[in-house]
């Protein structure tokens, strides 16, 4: 009877959510003086872009055009260099390689060492990787396309300028060092990546791996035209790469001495120059800039580029206020629904706003609570169990997992009425509630009250050991109630008796199985005396 009387006041709710939807307030108010202030600054913004000299629409668009070219040419190349980076990181951290470094003759250690390296040659720039170890200055490089294993190439020695790379690295303060040099072995022209390997502090060894020289400078530079003259300098200023010399057939065997200056800032052939960092390294990109170009186009559209520029600034700029203010939080809100009405969350979203979206969300945030949970109780209802357990049965039965379900009766809860009183009696449900809600502890476990003095456990992921020992915890927390019961055949306290089923879940349908075995059990603790659990294990799914 208590359910039903809570039914007026849901209607009540829903009367007041339509009367948020369509009543106006303070986000609708905000979104139009938004609008009415972004008009008026767009407008004056015109009238003033009306006025701008030829030269400075010319001066900011090659400013703009040389920057752009800048920062994206140093970022392509900062990625490469962040991903050739991270895998290469990957090895030299794990444990079987840095112990293969500290013990290069255990074959066993070398193997495992191959099987970190080749499982992040496939995703490098380039196939190969090159290992040189401090205690005995071998060189060895990993083939995963031939032999397959880790081979020993060479010898270091301080007094080859070739192996000049490893030394500089071990020697260095830094993690990993960039250069570029020829692959004497390949005969092309690399970006070096050498990456230090340490244990317990002290640099046991080297990784090396090489990004194809030629690909990266067509990638990064080729979008360079008549106008326009790309560089990669490093710290020193020393080119190390130049897009005048794209189509030279020796440019992949060129090592370029010039530094920055001379011809480079000439002001009769470049105009504009732009300068950005290349992240993780100490290089940077530089471009040199032409505008002449632009300066014909630039006589004959001003007033069309204008207009144009400002109608998408007032557009975006009213799109993303009214987003931001209005559409952004209704998304989240409609998000919010779908996982609180699938039972993924609890919480809606907006809850702690102090705006329309505020009050929305906690009269649906009510609407919701009293849907879903018992109102005697407070614990969540038989509908929240049932939708519950349908979304349980279709997760758990793609990988046929185990499921338990605990049903719980009160023993002689109508002789408890009778001999107390319904206001006792709903008292005594709360606490029994409350008991049993805490005899759970993770978040996928829940109880619910499925009718009358019955309630019902649904423990995903847990065997019958687990489904056994919570249902213990729950016979024991119910008689530490220590609510008196004159009438209770089984103790002169209240209990509960309690069917445990567990199953493996192979179809959603094995859900009804699984709490129909369960409540056969509940009566076998039932006739077996009362104050007590009885448990099955399905041994197979039973719906078909």
């Amino acid at each position: 009877m208590k359910e039903v009387a809570a039914l007026p006041n849901v209607r009540e709710d829903k009367r007041r959510l339509r009367r948020m939807l369509f009543a106006e307030g303070r986000i609708s108010v905000r979104f139009r003086n938004a609008n009415i202030a972004v008009f008026t600054a767009a407008f004056l913004l015109m009238a003033l872009a009306m006025l701008t000299a030829f030269s400075s629409i010319v001066k900011q668009v090659s400013t703009d055009h040389a920057e752009h070219y800048a920062v994206s040419s140093a970022n392509a190349l900062s990625a490469h260099i962040v991903k050739e980076i991270g895998l290469v990181s990957t090895a030299a951290v794990s444990a079987a390689v840095t112990e293969w470094l500290a013990d290069e003759r255990d074959d066993d250690k070398k193997a495992q060492a191959y099987e970190i390296m080749a499982g992040i040659i496939g995703e490098l720039y380039s196939n190969n990787l090159y290992i040189g170890i401090d205690k005995t200055l071998n060189q060895y490089s990993v083939d995963v396309n031939n032999t397959k294993e880790i081979q020993l190439a060479a010898s270091l020695s301080e007094d080859n300028p070739d192996d000049g790379w490893y030394f500089r690295c071990i020697a260095s303060d830094h993690a990993y060092a960039l250069s570029i040099d020829m692959d004497h072995v390949l005969q092309r022209k690399r970006v070096w990546l050498d990456y230090k390997v340490v244990k317990n502090g002290i640099p046991i060894g080297v990784i090396s791996t090489g990004l194809e020289f030629s690909h990266m400078a067509e990638e990064l530079l080729s979008q360079c035209d008549s106008n326009t003259r790309g560089l990669v300098i490093d710290e020193s200023g020393k080119i190390q790469m130049d897009s005048t010399l794209l189509e030279d057939d020796d440019f992949m065997h060129r090592d370029l001495e010039s530094s920055i200056g001379g011809e480079f800032f000439d002001p009769t052939k470049y105009s504009y120059v732009a300068i950005a960092p290349v992240k993780h390294t100490n290089w940077s990109t530089v471009i040199l800039y032409s505008p002449s170009s632009y300066a014909g186009i630039s006589l004959f559209l001003p007033i069309s580029a204008i207009l144009l520029v400002l109608l998408i600034a007032f557009t975006v700029t009213t799109n993303a206020v009214s987003y931001r203010l209005i559409f952004k939080p209704l998304e989240q809100l409609i998000q919010s629904l779908n996982r609180v009405k699938n039972n993924q969350e609890e919480q809606i979203y907006g809850a702690d706003r102090d705006d329309e979206f505020g009050n929305l969300s906690n009269t649906i945030q009510d609407l919701f609570t009293k849907v879903n949970h018992d109102a005697l109780t407070g614990i969540f209802n038989r509908r929240y169990m049932e939708s519950s357990l349908q979304r349980i049965m279709g997760f758990l039965s793609r990988s046929n997992g185990l499921l338990s379900a605990l049903m719980i009766d009160v023993d002689y809860f109508k002789k408890y009425n009778d001999a107390y009183g319904h206001e006792q009696g709903d008292a005594c449900l709360k606490a029994i509630a409350r008991a049993l809600a805490g005899s759970v502890a993770r978040a996928d476990d829940f109880v619910a009250r499925f009718g009358g003095e019955e309630f019902v456990a649904v423990l995903p992921n847990t065997d019958k050991e687990g489904a056994r020992s919570i249902a213990a915890k729950m016979l024991k927390n119910i008689r530490n109630l220590n609510i008196h019961h004159i009438n209770n055949d089984a103790a002169d306290y209240v209990t509960v008796s309690i069917g445990v089923s567990t199953g493996s879940i192979k179809y959603p349908e094995d859900g009804d199985n699984l709490v129909k075995s369960a409540d056969k059990m509940l009566y076998k603790s039932k006739n077996s005396g009362r104050d007590r659990l009885s448990c099955q294990e399905l041994s197979q799914s039973t719906s078909n």
